[in-house]
């Protein structure tokens, strides 16, 4: 996502919404192509950004729209989600004939356009198989796989990434900075992971966390508000560390009755158990790699704090062969199948009870 936006708009999404091309985080594959297209005068009657939720699309067809020189007159965006019917898609049809009141491109946005009604899909085809020469469509999915064929193929297709975790901690921390604020690594990883691959979500993650005024540093100047990851846990109602921890030294060290009792304790405070499936998850991971010795140890660095490091790296140290691909594979399935019974905590207890054998 962004660099900065001077606003001010209580919300960070909007606040940091990236304004131009060097703003834009994560997207560089797409970036570049679509700089070039403008720098040459190479624009295409109709894009079509697909990707999951939250990672850039409608904010970087914006910047397309003002990079090519439209004004805000000439620029219609419809949300498909509650604009999906024939009569929306007519009414863009009928006002696509009109010339642009001051730029050389009318662009029209069509956010979530897999929801747009087979009808409508019908009523838009023709416009989209020949358009005027001043109109732009910029369409936008998070199902690729429910837009027509033939539509597809009338477009300049482009699908963004999902931000990994290293870039959402970063992205995390520059923006507590900008808000007068330092998180703790651990805090950033943690507001990364639950930010879920979603820079929209992240920001909304942020939001809260940035609402905290320890006792500690009320009489604290903005600039010198500190934010730990147990913070962010009690903002957030995230599993605790030290829990995701006893889960994993109970798997090392092999001993079931304190993984149960980490898996209780969670389940007493009312904690998600699928987030709390994904946290050890995410760290089991890490040991793994530790063990396995596959010189690694740059790439999670990057990942995860130094104190952190260095516990899953002596952990690691006293990890048998038992640790294996089966482990996290059980992990997984805990992952999926939370939720999915009345009891929370049972696909974490059955996924310790099948590694730790006693």
């Amino acid at each position: 996502m962004g660099k900065s936006e001077k606003s001010s708009s209580g919300v960070l999404y909007r606040k940091y919404r990236p304004q131009t091309f060097d703003d834009v985080i994560g997207q560089e594959h797409i970036v570049k192509v679509l700089e070039g297209a403008v720098s040459l005068g190479n624009i295409s009657h109709a894009y079509l950004f697909s990707g999951s939720r939250g990672t850039g699309k409608t904010s970087l067809a914006r910047i397309l729209a003002r990079a090519i020189g439209t004004s805000p007159n000439d620029l219609t965006e419809m949300d498909a989600a509650s604009n999906r019917g024939i009569d929306d898609i007519r009414d863009i049809r009928d006002s696509v004939n009109t010339l642009p009141f001051e730029s050389k491109y009318k662009v029209y946005i069509i956010d979530e356009v897999h929801m747009l009604t087979k009808d409508a899909w019908n009523a838009f085809l023709k416009t989209l198989e020949e358009p005027p020469a001043h109109v732009i469509f910029i369409m936008a999915t998070t199902e690729l796989e429910k837009v027509p064929d033939t539509v597809v193929s009338r477009c300049q297709t482009f699908s963004f990434k999902k931000p990994n975790l290293s870039v959402l901690k970063d992205f995390a921390l520059a923006i507590a900075k900008k808000e007068g604020a330092t998180l703790e690594v651990a805090a950033a990883e943690l507001v990364a992971l639950l930010g879920d691959g979603s820079f929209r979500d992240a920001h909304g993650i942020l939001e809260k966390v940035l609402t905290i005024r320890p006792a500690s540093s009320a009489k604290a100047s903005a600039g010198q508000r500190k934010i730990t990851r147990e913070e962010v846990e009690t903002v957030t109602g995230a599993p605790k560390g030290e829990l995701v921890k006893g889960i994993l030294e109970a798997i090392v060290l092999k001993n079931l009755h304190t993984g149960l009792a980490c898996v209780a304790q969670a389940g007493d405070a009312n904690n998600d158990m699928k987030l709390f499936a994904k946290l050890i998850l995410e760290r089991l991971r890490f040991l793994f790699l530790f063990r396995l010795k596959a010189g690694m140890d740059d790439y999670i660095s990057k990942q995860i704090s130094e104190d952190d490091f260095k516990y899953l790296q002596g952990l690691a140290l006293q990890a048998g062969p038992d640790l294996t691909a089966d482990t996290l594979i059980k992990f997984i399935e805990a992952y999926e199948n939370s939720g999915r019974t009345s009891i929370p905590e049972l696909a974490l207890e059955i996924a310790l009870a099948n590694c730790i054998k006693i």
